[in-house]
């Protein structure tokens, strides 16, 4: 391939990894789906190809479409271990935020909804909401017709919709108030400061420190409050699990408010929260190291504001 052929792709790479990450909700998975495009860049014959950024997006998403639909895929989601790799603010595989709706697309709430939807119906969803194509580029994409791809949408908005707990649009100071409130009450081992800072219909998913074989849900209030205090009561256990004693610190992981602790540089964990009506309305607790790879990466790179909290 010459270097103009190279120059091209490169140019489109950000835009294909945003794609394949809300498409696949793995960053590993984006990745390596980006580098079979590559390749099928690479055998194509290029010459014929007359809209290479509309080519390259045609052939991503129905990489990704593949994946989705393959056998592994449909065992591992089933097998109620899922969860999105989350992604620090600033990763560049987030893409697009321009708008309210391209940064809830990418949120963790919302990629785990879109589990729920089939391949074709996920691809139109995030082509439509994500990237702002008109239905006549998505069926020319997906191979199906116009009238499919709004009915694809349309089925898609309704379904996400339907169950998605909070994810009101938050300013970032907001944002840090409600959770350095909500991990002072869990500090303080008051689970009744907790309940008070839940929506009523509040839900809770944690893969148990990466140890669990099924995720846990928690659909209630006290339940989570319970949870969130277990989970953030120091012992010398959870010391050993984590490699030391973690500081907390607050960021921003998928456009919604996170508590990340960090041991030596390194996250060990994240915490982050979806906000309604200044409440706390879903909270997502990843601590696999295996989905915490690239946030990790970001971090090394990253420049945080203080910690609240320095020694645990």
């Amino acid at each position: 391939m010459d270097s103009a052929a190279i120059d091209r792709f490169e140019a489109s790479r950000g835009r294909l990894a945003s794609l394949a990450y809300r498409l696949l909700g793995s960053a590993a998975d984006a990745e390596d789906a980006v580098q079979d495009m590559f390749l099928r860049w690479q055998a194509a014959d290029r010459e014929r190809i007359e809209v290479p950024e509309a080519w390259l997006t045609k052939v991503t998403t129905n990489l990704c479409v593949d994946r989705l639909r393959s056998a592994q895929a449909r065992h591992e989601r089933a097998a109620g271990v899922w969860l999105p790799e989350p992604l620090l603010e600033g990763d560049p595989m987030l893409g697009p935020a321009e708008t309210f709706e391209r940064r809830e697309s990418v949120s963790l709430a919302v990629l785990i909804l879109m589990e729920r939807l089939s391949p074709v119906e996920r691809a139109a969803y995030v082509l439509r909401e994500a990237f702002s194509y008109s239905h006549a580029e998505i069926a020319g994409i997906l191979d199906i017709s116009e009238s499919a791809s709004q009915q694809h949408v349309h089925r898609a908005r309704i379904r996400v919709a339907a169950e998605r707990h909070g994810g009101d649009e938050v300013d970032p100071a907001s944002a840090r108030r409600i959770v350095e409130e909500f991990l002072d009450a869990a500090m303080s081992g008051r689970t009744e400061r907790l309940v008070a800072m839940l929506t009523a219909d509040a839900t809770a998913v944690s893969d148990g420190y990466g140890l669990a074989r099924r995720l846990l849900r928690y659909n209630t209030r006290e339940h989570i409050a319970a949870y969130v205090r277990a989970g953030f009561k120091p012992t010398p256990a959870k010391r050993r699990l984590a490699g030391g004693s973690p500081a907390f610190y607050i960021a921003l992981v998928n456009g919604s408010p996170a508590v990340l602790a960090v041991v030596d540089d390194r996250v060990v964990g994240t915490v982050a929260f979806e906000v309604a009506d200044g409440k706390v309305a879903s909270l997502h607790g990843i601590a696999a190291a295996d989905r915490l790879a690239r946030l990790n990466e970001t971090w090394r790179h990253h420049e945080p504001d203080a910690p609240v909290i320095t020694a645990w």
